[in-house]
């Protein structure tokens, strides 16, 4: 999956020719990558450095759901502002920052939830809240890009191409400046809460087999 957002023709559509492509990136960095490398580590207790040795800063983000939430929310809305953006497309450097601060703050959002550490993971309950607001937060983003001029990432107005593929994308896909960047607004706006619904759905489901468990223990009392 980081090999397709990184190393593959997406990467090269989002270098400049398309933001609909770019968009697709930010989703698979921050929603789909993290979570999947999350569900793939071991259960285990919370190691006694981050408790009380070094590391302690980073183990107060990460039991602090406010704050993650506002990273993995905030990091999207962050680097869809104009300016961040174009510089994002336009500068390697900021680029690869932008790679790798989208990957952190994903794995900051989704660590409440499927975090290794389960001391730390927040009641299903309240991660079905946790994850409908941060659909709320994708759903305002994408509805503002959808129905914005043509300026949120302006640099994409004006594609540089290098490889010769622009007649491609915009004569024979059919996307334009305007149509890509509804393209990128919609999969801001449908795909990312359609992910934030099969975590809830999955945190429903966790809850339930609580409920159940604790309704056979008392039974058994």
């Amino acid at each position: 999956m980081f090999f397709l957002t990184s190393a593959s023709p997406l990467d090269t559509l989002a270098d400049g020719y398309l933001f609909s492509a770019h968009m697709m990136q930010h989703l698979l960095l921050l929603l789909i990558v993290p979570p999947l490398i999350l569900l793939s580590l071991p259960s285990a207790p919370v190691p006694d450095h981050f408790q009380n040795g070094r590391w302690k800063w980073l183990n107060w983000i990460l039991r602090h759901p406010l704050a993650n939430w506002f990273l993995g929310v905030g990091g999207m809305w962050l680097w869809h502002a104009p300016m961040l953006c174009n510089a994002a497309v336009s500068n390697v450097w900021i680029h690869r920052l932008q790679y790798v601060s989208l990957l952190l703050m994903g794995f900051a959002f989704w660590w409440p939830i499927i975090g290794p550490w389960h001391k730390q993971r927040i009641t299903p309950l309240a991660g079905m809240i946790y994850l409908f607001s941060a659909c709320i937060g994708c759903t305002v983003l994408g509805i503002i890009i959808t129905f914005s001029p043509v300026e949120v990432c302006s640099i994409y107005l004006h594609p540089v191409d290098r490889l010769g593929i622009l007649p491609l994308v915009q004569n024979q896909w059919g996307l334009t400046p305007a149509k890509d960047q509804q393209l990128g607004g919609l999969l801001m706006w449908v795909p990312a809460c359609l992910i934030y619904f099969c975590g809830i759905c999955g945190l429903f489901a966790r809850w339930h087999g609580e409920t159940g468990d604790e309704a056979i223990i008392s039974g058994s009392q």
